[in-house]
């Protein structure tokens, strides 16, 4: 009888330790609240953001006052006390004809950038409404072996964000192509390296603007009985010379110091010269590689503007100097808002660059 209780007893302990262990697997377990943590990486930078747009406004209010006053005092000097009750009566009644044009406030820039997404939309129904008429009419072109009829209206402020885009990427992969197979050729030959060196260093620091002006001399000539688009090519070619240095040095570095023993490995093991560079060196170079090809975006999104400008190509660039030059009234405030468009696109361009090197050295290190 003893012996059955103390069966028993042991059963239920064995019972009981199995769902205590059971029920600590299915337990959910709550996050620590760390508020450090919720401070430093949410209302921290809030507060940074809302400090700055604070001292953004003070300094525009000041500066409008400024010019205003400036513009009162002058009517008073030029034309008399009526002309400057007028110009201050104009000032304050908010008519636009009369207002000081310095640098706009917060909420201009945000009404410019809603006024710049609704011109987007008429103009994306213009084109469609466009496209819709003319189809017919360019089936029958494309059947006969003419070009068809395509829409020449002004570009929107986000069709030129995206002629912006294509420009950098196409000049970014021009770049890549040329810089990495010469890096890792200077890479594995010391002596390639002494001869190439004076040309890498006198080419490096030349203005994007010369880039610009020996690469429409060429272009110009090439394609002068062409229908291509010309300030597209001398665009993106332009931006590839201005920005492929840091690749090429970088690939250049990486490639001449890669570890002995893993060159000795591949002597060992008898690669060919093409296995040696693509399961050796180029592994074990990456990491200056993508420092180099983010530096390279980077470079070539900030010069695009001024190549843009110059070769009068419909993207960003050509945005901000029409807008310089209209001199309306909104035209400061559509200029900053394409100077956040461009900084946000360029931090976009670099997490992105950020993402895919994580994601080739994970898969590296998990090859491994």
């Amino acid at each position: 009888m003893k012996q059955s209780v103390t069966v028993s007893k042991t059963q239920e302990l064995k019972l009981a330790a199995t769902a205590k262990v059971l029920l600590s697997k299915f337990t959910i377990k709550t996050p620590k609240f760390e508020l450090k943590t919720l401070v430093r990486k949410i209302i921290v930078p809030l507060v940074s953001i809302l400090l700055f747009i604070g001292l953004w406004h003070m300094g525009a209010q000041s500066l409008y006052n400024i010019e205003a006053d400036y513009k009162i005092q002058k009517a008073l000097t030029d034309q008399g006390r009526e002309a400057s009750d007028a110009m201050k009566a104009c000032i304050a009644s908010g008519d636009i004809s009369c207002q000081p044009n310095t640098l706009p406030s917060p909420a201009q820039v945000w009404e410019s950038f809603k006024t710049l997404i609704a011109d987007h939309k008429v103009i994306r129904a213009d084109k469609l409404a466009f496209k819709e008429k003319t189809a017919a009419l360019n089936a029958n072109r494309i059947a006969e072996g003419k070009d068809p009829i395509t829409y020449t209206g002004r570009p929107s402020f986000v069709d030129q964000i995206v002629t912006s885009l294509k420009t950098v990427f196409a000049g970014f992969i021009l770049a890549f192509l040329i810089a990495v197979p010469i890096g890792i050729v200077i890479g594995l030959s010391k002596t390639l390296r002494n001869a190439f060196n004076w040309l890498i260093q006198v080419f490096k620091p030349v203005s994007p603007v010369v880039w610009l002006l020996l690469v429409f001399m060429i272009v110009k000539t090439m394609t002068k009985d062409s229908n291509s688009d010309s300030a597209f090519i001398i665009s993106f070619i332009s931006v590839g010379l201005c920005a492929m240095w840091a690749t090429l040095v970088n690939t250049a570095m990486g490639v001449s110091s890669v570890d002995k023993d893993y060159i000795n490995v591949a002597k060992v093991l008898k690669l060919g010269p093409f296995q040696k560079v693509f399961k050796v060196i180029l592994p074990s170079s990456l990491p200056l590689i993508f420092t180099g090809l983010r530096i390279t975006l980077s470079v070539a999104w900030m010069v695009l503007i001024a190549i843009e400008l110059l070769a009068q190509s419909p993207g960003l660039g050509s945005f901000v100097w029409e807008e310089f030059q209209n001199g309306a009234n909104d035209s400061n405030s559509k200029i900053i808002v394409a100077m956040f468009i461009i900084g946000i696109i360029g931090f976009l361009l670099d997490r992105i660059m950020l993402m895919i090197q994580n994601m080739i050295s994970f898969n590296k290190n998990a090859t491994a």
